[in-house]
């Protein structure tokens, strides 16, 4: 049987299950893809993402939305800037001359969304759980609905799959890190100064345990983490999400003593606070091929967000299995291939980010920041003095 006459589910609308869809659609694959979201515009997608030529932007090109994406991309936003607590500037690197420009996860996600048939995507499907059938097949079992069955269930729904258990009992792990979540609307005629300081791009400041990550949205949006390290209940115990003005007022009394200029960023924010802490799968995550059931993006290597690879790998893992789905006579040794290929290509990767959550607001982060700041200022040189010749 050939990946043409497969049942194909993907489970979950992210970037990367969409982009799957997208590749298989072209190829003239047909797919369903399941969403626990009623609608695309249930809620925002989350922030900005930078997407790197050797996976986001050549799994877009891959499926023929190069155009559409140099439309929502900024390239203007690469810059990068480094603070102490005394709101002194410590580095920074504005050369918008980069090839890893910046998107919205909304403009992303609604171009992926555009690129396909209006039937492809089934919203409000909250997954309760995948059931194995006698015949080899799965059914997907929903709160008030079940569909099936499907040759090929790909599960791209996140850090916290329900398709996961069927291939690995591995879950994610608390990093010993939490973000507060912020943003600050219309900054550019609100709070000129606030703009200044961030840039094109974004900026970070590091002391006392304490740090500080704002970067530059679309239409003058921007998003702010307040980033401890701290055991798992602490957030939840710190602050109250429901009262912005408690929110902010805990923000200022964690910050304590830093610059005004650093702090003006919580006066300023918006009433929308979110507590994220982080998690990740253990470095090297694999298991032992099921057929008829795999994973992508964050479902398959969930990693910490330092340096910038979860959409990316996800997106890549998205053109790397369509690729063999629709070159293979076998899909299920298309799957198997897959597999084999993920689990080497994300290793690396996937340690980098655990061992920059693990190293961030130790004792020696602020140095690793300043020399790793540094070094991707001088890379960012070398490249354009390349280019110039």
């Amino acid at each position: 049987m050939s990946s043409n006459s497969i049942r194909i589910a993907i489970v979950g609308a992210g970037p990367g299950g969409l982009t799957l869809a997208r590749l298989l659609h072209i190829a003239g694959v047909s797919t369903t893809v399941f969403e626990r979201e009623a609608s695309a515009t249930e809620r925002p997608q989350g922030g900005t993402l930078d997407l790197h030529t050797e996976s986001g932007q050549l799994a877009l090109a891959r499926a023929g939305l190069t155009e559409g994406f140099l439309r929502i991309a900024r390239y203007e936003d690469q810059g990068s800037r480094l603070y102490d607590s005394d709101g002194r500037l410590l580095l920074a690197d504005d050369d918008m001359t980069g090839d890893r420009p910046e998107v919205d996860r909304t403009a992303l996600r609604d171009l992926l969304l555009q690129s396909l048939p209006p039937d492809v995507v089934r919203w409000d499907r909250g997954l309760r759980e995948v059931t194995p059938r006698d015949d080899g097949r799965y059914d997907l079992v929903f709160d008030n609905v079940r569909e099936g069955p499907f040759d090929l269930v790909i599960g791209a729904d996140g850090a916290w799959s329900r398709v996961r258990p069927l291939v690995s009992r591995y879950q994610p792990q608390y990093s010993g890190l939490t973000f507060i979540e912020f943003g600050i609307d219309d900054v550019d005629r609100r709070y000129p100064a606030l703009s200044q300081l961030v840039g094109r791009g974004k900026m970070g400041a590091e002391s006392d345990g304490r740090s500080l990550i704002v970067q530059r949205n679309g239409n003058a949006h921007l998003r702010g983490y307040a980033i401890f390290r701290v055991p798992l209940e602490w957030a939840e115990r710190r602050f109250d999400v429901t009262s912005p003005s408690g929110m902010r007022q805990a923000l200022l009394g964690e910050f304590a003593g830093w610059a005004d200029v650093l702090l003006d960023l919580f006066r300023a924010s918006s009433d929308q606070f979110a507590l994220r802490p982080i998690h990740a799968l253990p470095v090297g995550h694999h298991w032992t091929n099921r057929p008829g059931i795999t994973l992508l993006g964050d479902a398959a290597h969930l990693m910490s967000p330092f340096g910038g690879e979860g959409v990316n790998a996800a997106m890549l893992d998205a053109a790397e299995l369509a690729g063999y789905l629709v070159g293979s006579p076998d899909w299920r040794e298309a799957v198997r291939a897959y597999e084999t290929r993920m689990f080497a290509r994300v290793a690396q990767p996937a340690r980098e980010a655990a061992e920059a959550a693990a190293t961030e607001l130790s004792h020696i982060s602020q140095e690793l920041t300043l020399a790793q700041h540094h070094a991707h200022m001088q890379m960012r040189a070398a490249a354009g003095r390349s280019a110039a010749r």
